[in-house]
């Protein structure tokens, strides 16, 4: 073998390392919003109120534990933080469910959620995966009237979190006058679940109302399809 292509050899078993560390590791990615009621960002996506980059990526609010920020400290979200933007608050009982929307799936430490500085629910998910949606009945306590909900998804294998705030009204429920005042865990039925197959005739509690299933339904939240639609509305609790 002459001298020229013993170099070339060498050369060639030396790059195949150099470049093996030059490649960038793939990571794992999480990301999700709560959908409903509609977060901040997600009334961003859906036009509900105008807003810049995070109408296209609600489910990026994405920071480092431990914050209380409904931007999760990106400025590019700035305008999360932002209470006179017109947010529409959601009426609600004196419990509601939370529900995620998650885009990309990961391994969980918990859920908690605040208002002001008060945390007022939290709930532990020992590292497990979560599916594509996640539902959190949370009671409000002595909070009523209009309300921030800062609510936190902690990922429990990075120093992250992500962050949505949810403006509430709670006693502002479609009943009136509101069931802001009844007691606590009067909602007999269990929270509704978006993963859960219901059959016509189960019941269900959300938003400080009890439904009934009409027929088979998976994942349609009950008070958005109208009166023709699958669920029932039973009252409030």
């Amino acid at each position: 073998m002459n001298a020229k292509r013993k170099l070339a050899l060498v050369i060639g078993a030396g790059v195949a390392p150099l470049l093996a560390v030059a490649l960038p590791a793939t990571s794992a990615s999480a990301h999700g919003y709560v959908s409903s009621p509609p977060s901040r960002q997600a009334q961003c996506a859906a036009g509900t109120v105008s807003c810049g980059q995070i109408k296209y990526e609600p489910q990026s609010v994405e920071g480092p534990k431990g914050l209380r920020s409904c931007s999760g400290g990106n400025s590019q979200f700035a305008e999360l933080d932002n209470d006179a933007k017109g947010w529409k608050a959601t009426p609600v009982g004196s419990s509601t469910n939370f529900s995620w929307t998650l885009t990309a799936r990961h391994a969980t430490s918990t859920w908690q959620y605040y208002i002001g500085g008060t945390k007022i629910a939290e709930f532990n998910d020992n590292g497990a995966q979560p599916g594509a949606t996640k539902t959190h009945q949370v009671n409000f306590g002595g909070f009523s009237g209009k309300q921030k909900v800062l609510a936190v998804w902690n990922i429990s294998d990075t120093a992250n979190a992500f962050y949505a705030c949810i403006d509430v009204n709670i006693g502002g429920g479609n009943d009136g006058g509101g069931d802001g005042g009844n007691p606590p865990g009067d909602c007999t039925a269990a929270a509704w679940d978006a993963g859960r197959v219901y059959n016509g005739g189960d019941t269900v509690s959300y938003n400080g109302h009890n439904w009934r299933a009409k027929w088979w339904v998976q994942g349609e939240q009950p008070g958005t399809s109208g009166t023709w639609g699958v669920w029932q509305d039973l009252g409030a609790c």
